[in-house]
């Protein structure tokens, strides 16, 4: 079940006629899918974030993506929380061999924030962390050749 908030644009002033003005009129409503989507892509906008996501989440994700219509996996590692004006948001991340993690994690949380308050509007009240494992150069090679036994056979 994906839950929404709904937001109310606070009215500046009202117009003579006692209306408020165009943009004032309703309510948006913004599903936390949404705001999930945004802070993966912001996360990964980041050189050093090999990918999102905790071990198991990310084999769960390889294989959800080669079952069809199974999505591209986007939100794999992002958790959030939405409420009317505020949003919080969970992240597991895989960095890169070498990259400066404080650093990495401090340019993580300065992308996922400008993008989901610039995007929604949403004040964003906390961005947590969580570097989960170390993604080394030889690994990828490894990975890549197990898959190719595997298709041979």
């Amino acid at each position: 079940m994906t839950e929404t908030t709904q937001r109310r644009n606070a009215s500046q002033g009202a117009s003579q006629d006692g209306k408020g003005a165009p943009g004032t009129r309703g309510s948006t409503t913004i599903a936390d899918t949404v705001v999930a989507k945004i802070a993966g892509m912001a996360a990964r906008e980041i050189p050093e974030v090999y990918n999102l996501g905790g071990g198991m989440t990310r084999a769960f994700g390889a294989v959800r993506q080669r079952v069809p219509g199974g999505g591209g996996g986007v939100t794999q590692g992002v958790k959030v929380e939405v409420g009317e004006r505020q949003a919080a948001v969970d992240l597991d991340v895989v960095v890169e061999y070498g990259a400066a993690i404080v650093d990495t994690a401090a340019d993580i949380r300065t992308n996922v924030i400008n993008a989901i308050e610039r995007m929604t509007g949403l004040e964003v009240v906390e961005v947590n962390i969580a570097v989960g494992d170390v993604h080394l150069p030889d690994e990828q090679e490894d990975e890549e050749s197990g898959q190719q036994e595997r298709r041979v056979a």
